[in-house]
């Protein structure tokens, strides 16, 4: 007994490794559940660049009304993060089948999927007022899109750099020890919270990244694909943490060049206007 205690607690306190994060499940329950997030995250990235194709790559929301963006906001945000969150989700989602059944299962699993994106929708609306406002802002005096994007590389960079990262990151590339501060989790409710609590921990890794979208483009496909990208990478390489320090650097750099090289900022050029011989 008392070895099995401190095997526990040994596991409790130095959780599997980030690259290790599929290890959380056995080999052929983890085939499947790869399959069923390419199956969710394929159909999110096709609506996401249907949309974008539609919409192009402009300044501030393109006029888009709040509901609708918060919609394209959710689709965007699991097609982006769904492979980097998938260890522990599949995991959690694990363990609710094994203690439940029927709809009791079911209702577990949309808790903690509407905790999870309850965050991120949160975190929309933020985007949105800082989209809407920079939007207005680039309107009014189209120069000032250099200085917005250089700032906004500026914070993107530091956030990357900061302790903030270091500690959200940590959580997303360790999630063990979390799942198994999840169990204790009362009723009601408890998936729910699950949900929230590891929604906010991503939010908190993956914000400075989002916010690189500003100057290029809340609906710019190449963007949400590279830093879909860096965000797997960073939270399943055994190097990601380096790789996170690698990307700050790298936009604080963008944020000196931000000012003089206006194809840095497609998100934040102004639309041309109509000449009179149009």
């Amino acid at each position: 007994m008392r070895h099995s205690r401190t095997s526990t607690v040994t596991s409790a306190r130095h959780p599997a490794p980030a690259g290790a994060g599929g290890g959380l499940l056995p080999a052929r329950d983890l085939a499947a559940a790869w399959l069923l997030v390419l199956l969710i995250a394929v159909p999110a990235w096709v609506l996401t660049i249907g949309q974008a194709r539609d919409m192009g790559v402009g300044p501030g929301t393109m006029g888009t009304a709040l509901p609708l963006f918060l919609l394209l906001w959710v689709t965007m945000t699991a097609a982006m993060m769904l492979p980097s969150m998938a260890p522990v989700a599949l995991t959690w989602v694990r363990a609710i089948g094994r203690r439940s059944s029927g709809w009791t299962r079911t209702v577990r699993t949309v808790e903690f999927t509407g905790g999870y994106l309850l965050v991120w929708t949160a975190f929309g609306l933020l985007a949105y007022a800082a989209l809407a406002l920079t939007g207005d802002l680039v309107d009014d005096r189209p120069t000032a899109g250099r200085w917005i994007g250089a700032v906004a590389f500026l914070l993107a960079g530091l956030y990357q750099l900061g302790p903030l990262k270091n500690v959200c990151l940590r959580h997303c590339r360790d999630p063990m020890a979390h799942l198994v501060r999840y169990a204790g989790f009362r009723r009601p409710a408890r998936d729910l919270r699950v949900g929230v609590h590891h929604g906010a921990y991503c939010v908190g890794c993956c914000a400075g990244l989002m916010v690189v979208l500003v100057p290029l483009g809340v609906m710019n496909v190449a963007a949400m694909a590279g830093l879909a990208v860096v965000i797997f990478v960073e939270k399943l390489w055994s190097r990601g943490p380096l790789l996170a320090r690698g990307v700050g650097v790298a936009f604080l750099v963008l944020a000196v060049l931000a000012p003089f090289q206006d194809w840095l900022l497609p998100g934040l050029r102004a639309p041309m206007p109509m000449t009179d011989g149009m």
